[in-house]
């Protein structure tokens, strides 16, 4: 018994340690440089942009989709997830992600600097910032679950059976056949499990948010509010796992029997796990005063960095390319759905994301150039289009893209499988030249006129920055996503004699979850601060 022990401990990958620090120390790190000035203190503005980046990061390491299909199990034979070592790691990591992040989130915030430390004479309670809506919409969310998946714990399991033709005793024939399930009980206990786990470290993570020292930048009703933020994003996400859980756990129960011949069934706990999702993502947190105020001064240019005159027709045009970007992002949906066994190429979905991203900022440029400039107006070239960290990131991206694509073709070939790489080094070049449409088109426009100085070079900046990040994240996601998917096809084939170095491979889906969630980090930070700030430092320059 020691000895088989030993065995398995000795035969753990050292990664499935390592991994989550490293990833939850990187996490940490970004959130510190999010809110910290160059001085070390904070500003109303670095802590919006840090309670952002908390409820994206906590986002996507809150997704379930790779336990969707728990507990059933396959006819053909292939590997299922109906074994609790299987499929508990698939549902506990998004939930102690999503409460890490959140906790990070809360501890990341710089220590006191003042001579004299703000500090209130009440107990702060979890109630006292509560959004109470929200709280009751994700409590009733968490019971339905509950219910849901008690449901499933009655439910019997079933065994796969090969498809074949019966006679149904009626002079005519029927089909037979479909995928199995394990028994209710088993997938029941470990989805409880997982909810029980996020219920209460929700709890402990509310309680953390409530009593978290006083952010000196702000004033207390300020820091009670953010307060309120953080737990609003919290809430939203916990609410969304807490549905996704139900809606393992529905797909589980809608499978009919196999022996039945029934064909089709309809998983109605997802699609309410859908609502659940957009109603989430509708529920917006509240904004701080203090970051609210400057927006109402008036015009851009009475000072750097000032917020940009939405009156302006051109930068409300500008303005609202921000959210249609986001819509675009969703376009691999709609082509999933337009083009059947699209799903087979992650490569190319994400470049029609990108491809999708690019078109709504060259439709923007092209209604600027109609609606809003003038002829015979010279057009003004900001002398820094866009910032050298946002440049150095598109380069390091796209070093890394073509890196894996290298290691990738090498590894195939080298063990003599289907290449995956061409798809990605296809869908990658013609990103890359799709590119150059917005750039044409904002070196080409005539200029906008305007009764700010500088206004024009401004907008040109903000293309441009939206351009090449959109580049840089898409290198980073396609990258990632290149070697997450290629992660089976790089492990060696002998297991008795795997060769020198075959413990890395195993390091190569952890490094493409990051290097994708790199990519959409990338892909959210802010333009519109950066670009004016850039442009509004130099008089911008004539376009020859």
């Amino acid at each position: 018994m020691d000895e088989q022990l030993i065995f398995s401990v000795d035969n753990v990958p050292p990664g499935i340690f390592l991994g989550p620090v490293l990833l939850a120390a990187g996490i940490y790190m970004v959130l510190r440089w999010v809110v910290r000035l160059p001085g070390g203190g904070t500003s109303p503005v670095s802590v919006t942009q840090h309670a952002l980046w908390v409820g994206v990061i906590g986002w996507l390491a809150s997704s379930l989709q790779p336990a969707g299909q728990a507990g059933i199990v396959p006819r053909g034979g292939e590997a299922a997830l109906s074994t609790p070592g299987a499929i508990l790691p698939l549902l506990a990591w998004p939930v102690l992600g999503v409460l890490a992040v959140h906790a990070l989130g809360q501890y990341s915030y710089p220590g006191p600097r003042l001579p004299r430390r703000q500090a209130t004479l009440g107990v702060r309670q979890v109630r006292d910032f509560l959004p109470r809506p929200l709280a009751w919409t994700a409590l009733a969310i968490v019971a339905v679950s509950a219910i849901q998946i008690g449901w499933l714990a009655t439910l019997p399991g079933y065994a796969p059976l090969q498809y074949e033709v019966r006679p149904d005793g009626a002079a005519g024939f029927v089909t037979a056949g479909g995928d199995g399930r394990i028994p209710g009980i088993e997938l029941a206990a470990m989805l409880g499990s997982a909810l029980a786990l996020l219920v209460a470290g929700t709890w402990l993570v509310l309680v953390l948010i409530s009593r978290r020292r006083q952010v000196e930048a702000l004033s207390p009703a300020d820091n009670n509010t953010l307060r309120t933020i953080a737990m609003n994003r919290l809430l939203r996400t916990a609410a969304t796992i807490a549905s996704g859980l139900a809606a393992i756990a529905g797909n589980h129960a809608a499978r009919p029997e196999p022996a039945l011949g029934i064909g089709s069934w309809t998983n109605v706990a997802g699609l309410l796990n859908l609502v659940v999702l957009l109603a989430m993502w509708w529920w917006a947190p509240p904004k701080l005063s203090a970051v609210l105020r400057p927006a109402r001064r008036g015009p851009a240019g009475r000072g750097q960095g000032a917020t940009p005159d939405t009156s302006q027709p051109a930068t409300r045009l500008v303005v609202s390319l921000g959210p249609a970007m986001a819509l675009a992002a969703l376009a691999p949906l709609v082509f999933a759905v337009l083009v059947p066994g699209a799903g087979t190429q992650p490569a190319v979905f994400v470049a029609v994301a990108a491809g999708a991203i690019l078109a709504v900022v060259a439709g923007g440029e092209t209604l600027l150039a109609r609606n809003h400039s003038a002829a015979g107006l010279p057009a003004q070239w900001p002398p820094q289009p866009a910032s050298p960290a946002i440049l150095s990131t598109a380069a390091t991206a796209a070093a890394a893209l073509v890196a894996v694509i290298a290691v990738v073709a090498g590894r195939q070939s080298q063990l003599g499988v289907s290449a995956s790489w061409p798809a990605a080094a296809v869908a990658s070049a013609c990103i890359l030249a799709f590119s150059a449409l917005p750039l044409v088109l904002v070196r080409r426009r005539r200029g906008i006129p305007g009764p700010v100085e500088g206004l024009d070079a401004a907008l040109r900046a903000i293309t441009v920055h939206r351009v090449v990040r959109t580049l840089a994240a898409f290198f980073a996601v396609q990258a990632g996503t290149l070697l997450a998917t290629a992660a089976p096809s790089l492990l060696p084939g002998g297991p008795l004699d795997p060769g020198p170095g075959a413990g890395a491979w195993q390091a190569a889906p952890l490094a493409g979850v990051l290097l994708a969630t790199a990519g959409v980090v990338i892909a959210v930070v802010p333009v519109r601060a950066l670009a004016g700030h850039k442009a509004g430092r130099r008089s911008p320059a004539p376009v020859a």
